[in-house]
């Protein structure tokens, strides 16, 4: 029987490469998107601005006063989302099973491909130069007997880089890393584990199951018990019996601030509705996950009689169900999607479609129209405009 192998493919700070692809002055320079105001939160940067202190999720007016000389640019979210698709593309040709877990990286279980592809490195090897020649873009790739330590392995040789953990060598890979790069503890969950007395991933390894739970409740015992071990601790599962759409976000540092967590969720339900849009299908049920710093979660949905028409719909029922189930707790990682799928062209009542969101939902389709023609939008305000002024003359 084969050796389970998966790759982890993370694309580099990929909203501000693409901005940087786009237009080459920007080459080189702190590049951060997320707005040219100073409202709002970093949605991403650039290696370069990184070397400032700032982050994604970060406050936008946070990030101006450590990074002055910052390129600060606006999202263009059907811009990425156009080219994750081409880049997923390029990664079914690699694997026909592909776990999409964000709009910039997802999962290839490379089981078994090596007498098509050569053995693991050569195949990553292959994978990041073709993607390289097609965007522009580089990209990361972490390889390993399971998703968790694949996942790991990426974030071990960012940027433009590749890693791969023998089977077998996971504990003393785990050992190498510092407590707090174990994939969802981070910093504050290890300064909570060093109160304890536990700085090591090697000493957090010699505690029972029990005293863990004991320590720092059920969800976060079990997930520190398994996760020293390389046991993946089930953060990433399979596709689900009923077919959904979704992305999540782990956050770099727990946030708390409603103001950021919403534009978090407004960006990820955009991320979402446009991969709806490519693949002709809708959704009636919006479903939401919260993860807390403590490693507990909540999770909610909602169906409605008709499929969801627009991301703006999308959003407004994420938000009636965050703000109901969070807690006002710390947030490590949120998630959303669309669920109850039904293709595009399945009848619906007609009067519903006399809305505000009959107006989002046609701009929406030609903004994906126009990106699958490959013709990228510039004037949306122009557009949203026209299509607008149409619907009132109705």
């Amino acid at each position: 029987m084969a050796t389970p192998c998966y790759f982890h493919v993370d694309m580099d700070a990929f909203y501000a490469s693409i901005e940087q692809i786009d237009n080459p002055q920007l080459k080189d320079k702190p590049v951060i998107v997320g707005g040219t105001s100073t409202r709002g939160v970093v949605s991403a940067c650039s290696y370069e601005a990184r070397t400032y202190g700032v982050h994604s999720a970060m406050p936008i007016f946070q990030a101006r006063k450590l990074c002055p000389e910052g390129l600060f640019l606006p999202v263009r979210m059907s811009r990425y989302l156009e080219m994750s698709r081409f880049i997923m593309e390029i990664l079914r040709d690699f694997s026909p099973s592909i776990q999409q877990i964000s709009i910039d990286e997802g999962f290839l279980d490379m089981t078994g491909t090596e007498l098509l592809l050569g053995d693991p490195q050569s195949a990553a090897t292959n994978l990041k130069q073709k993607v390289r020649e097609k965007t522009g873009l580089t990209i990361s790739i972490g390889i390993g007997s399971s998703k968790f330590i694949a996942k790991m392995a990426s974030a071990h040789c960012k940027p433009d880089g590749l890693l791969q953990i023998l089977s077998g060598q996971e504990i003393l890979f785990l050992d190498m890393c510092e407590i707090r790069e174990i994939w969802g503890i981070g910093k504050k969950a290890s300064e909570s584990l060093a109160n304890k007395g536990i700085s090591t991933v090697k000493q957090l390894r010699t505690f029972k199951r029990d005293a863990l739970c004991r320590f720092f409740g059920s969800s976060a015992g079990n997930y520190y018990y398994n996760a020293c071990r390389g046991i993946a601790p089930g953060v990433f599962s399979g596709t689900p019996k009923s077919r959904s759409i979704s992305n999540e976000t782990t956050l770099k540092t727990d946030e708390e601030d409603g103001n950021i967590l919403r534009q978090i969720l407004f960006d990820l339900c955009h991320q979402v509705y446009f991969r709806t849009l490519t693949e002709g299908i809708m959704g009636k049920t919006a479903f939401i996950k919260i993860k807390y710093a403590d490693f507990s979660s909540v999770s909610s949905q909602k169906t409605f009689d008709q499929p969801l028409l627009s991301a703006e719909q999308l959003f407004s029922s994420i938000w009636d169900l965050f703000s109901f189930r969070w807690s006002k707790k710390p947030v490590r990682l949120v998630g959303v999607g669309i669920g109850s799928i039904v293709n595009r062209d399945t009848p619906m009542q007609s009067e519903l479609f006399e809305t505000t969101y009959e107006r989002k939902h046609d701009l929406e389709k030609v903004i994906q129209s126009m990106q699958a023609s490959g013709i990228h939008l510039i004037k949306a305000s122009t557009l949203k405009y026209q299509i607008d002024k149409k619907a009132k003359k109705k």
